[in-house]
């Protein structure tokens, strides 16, 4: 399969929130209630929530397809981090300004295809490219899975933060690696 990238722009709304919809459970640990990941995706994947990404100038979306239909998508997000405690572990790790990856989900279907590989090195030109010295992000704790995938591209553990998904709070690392 050809596995291409690009920025995803208004267009591409309805096919993020699909994909995102698809992933973002594969993410979550075992027992997770289904509940609490629609939960999630009504209040953060939904259609009007990627209008508003795809609006906002801090944040980049990016699409990877193969042979036409999307497959993975990604969501860097500039600026300060909201959270006093995160800022001074991400601040700690490296100096300079940071860029979250916020999102990197893969369907399922593409798991081990290299799409995702293909998506990250296209991730850390877009973060570079932002001026951000390092980028971060937070992975939930049992994902063994993601957490192979980002310490295989440089992402070391520098601290943990909570995740909430519906009712659940989940245990997070928090990874960056220099740009």
């Amino acid at each position: 399969m050809a596995t291409t990238t690009r920025p995803a722009g208004p267009a591409d709304a309805a096919d993020l929130h699909e994909l995102a919809a698809r992933t973002f459970g594969l993410a979550n640990p075992p027992g997770t209630p289904q509940s609490d990941i629609d939960a999630f995706i009504a209040q953060h994947l939904s259609l009007s929530s990627f209008d508003k990404y795809l609006a906002d100038p801090d944040r980049i979306l990016l699409l990877a397809h193969d042979d036409g239909a999307p497959v993975a998508y990604c969501m860097l997000v500039a600026g300060p981090i909201a959270d006093p405690e995160l800022a001074r572990t991400v601040a700690a790790a490296g100096p300079g300004p940071a860029v979250e990856l916020s999102k990197f989900y893969v369907a399922a279907s593409s798991h081990g295809s290299g799409v995702a590989g293909t998506l990250m090195a296209a991730t850390l030109d877009a973060a570079a490219a932002t001026g951000a010295r390092q980028c971060w992000l937070g992975v939930n704790q049992r994902n063994a899975r993601a957490a192979k995938f980002y310490a295989r591209h440089g992402f070391e553990i520098i601290g943990t933060k909570r995740f909430l998904v519906g009712e659940q709070r989940h245990d997070d690392h928090v990874r960056a690696r220099p740009l």
